[in-house]
């Protein structure tokens, strides 16, 4: 009997889901356990905390005696691990929300996160995504947190998108952006930001959040025999919809919102095919009055938001180097 090659493909391609369900599953499984042996180790040492950090050392020196292959008992481990279950002390939610992270990631929020509040953000956040340990720290070194959750965003997405398509695209952009990873120069037009983005899509991606893909810049539109460009194209899987990206490098403007409200408009009846939720539009600009951004979208027909974006958050090192330190000035003022 000969094989159906469709049917085979199909065969093979639901074999393979399988396996990787159960791969996924036996990590988070074998995850969960290491952090909750660690989370026992913390309690344990903390209830014995007034034998002073020569306990701890003993203990680092007897457990790795005895595993001399595992390398998770280290002295300082064993502090994390006590800082660990201080942290967390209802062990219930430990296992339930805390132990979808590595412990490697566990470690960089306890050094890095002060706020419960924030930490768990990041928690959720890092298994949403699957951040690696770097991303991780990237992501809270950029303050995604405030930029994300705490920023004033400029839109009329309540009033343009249903829900819960709203509520998910506000949760969605970010004010400001962080591009630091393009090189700062005085002459910098939209053209130049737009190819340092594109040169390094994947960082952009990134900064922009889970989801987008993305399509191309300049990406072009005929409409009535002209000829228009997009500075750049996404579609979120997420939001379920096109994304239209328009880069200023001055001050928002209101005639901004009026453009690319009419692209918005040439991709929903170019592109959008039924499946897709109405199209979104960002303006990033280099700054914005919030009050002139907010009038400017009240009666704009399109879902449009409007945020900062930001070249560079620290200075360059030769540049760095040539300002006196804060030291310096104290100094002086004496």
């Amino acid at each position: 009997m000969l094989i159906n090659t469709k049917e085979y493909l199909s065969i093979v391609e639901s074999i393979k889901q399988e396996i990787k369900t159960v791969q996924y599953k036996t990590m988070q499984h074998a995850n969960t356990n290491l952090l909750m042996l660690y989370y026992e180790i913390g309690r344990i040492i903390n209830k014995h905390k007034s034998w002073g950090n020569k306990f701890i050392d003993n203990l680092s020196s007897d457990l790795r005696l005895t595993f001399p292959d595992s390398k998770g008992y280290s002295s300082r481990n064993l502090k994390y691990m006590a800082k660990f279950a201080l942290t967390y002390p209802d062990r219930e939610f430990v296992q339930q929300i805390v132990a979808q992270i590595p412990w490697g990631h566990h470690i960089v929020l306890l050094d890095k996160i002060s706020n419960p509040e924030v930490r768990i953000w990041y928690i959720h956040k890092t298994a949403e995504n699957g951040w690696s340990r770097n991303v991780l720290i990237h992501q809270i070194e950029s303050n995604l947190y405030q930029r994300q959750v705490l920023a004033n965003k400029t839109s009329n997405f309540g009033h343009r998108l249903p829900s819960p398509q709203s509520e998910l695209a506000i949760q969605t952009i970010k004010d400001p952006y962080i591009f630091d990873f393009i090189q700062l120069r005085e002459d910098m037009v939209e053209r130049d930001i737009e190819q340092a983005l594109v040169h390094d899509v994947t960082k952009l991606l990134l900064e922009l959040g889970t989801g987008f893909a993305f399509l191309g810049n300049q990406y072009h539109l005929k409409v009535g025999g002209d000829d228009f460009y997009l500075d750049l194209l996404f579609y979120n899987l997420n939001l379920r919809c096109y994304v239209v990206i328009e880069l200023k490098t001055g001050e928002f403007k209101p005639e901004y919102a009026g453009q690319l409200n009419f692209y918005l408009s040439a991709v929903d009846e170019l592109l959008k095919n039924d499946m897709d939720n109405p199209s979104i539009g960002l303006l990033l600009c280099k700054s914005k009055n919030a009050l002139v951004a907010e009038y400017s979208l009240k009666d704009i027909s399109k879902p449009i938001g409007v945020s900062e974006y930001k070249i560079t958050s620290h200075l360059p090192d030769d540049l760095e180097k040539q300002l006196p330190s804060v030291e310096d000035i104290q100094n002086r003022i004496k």
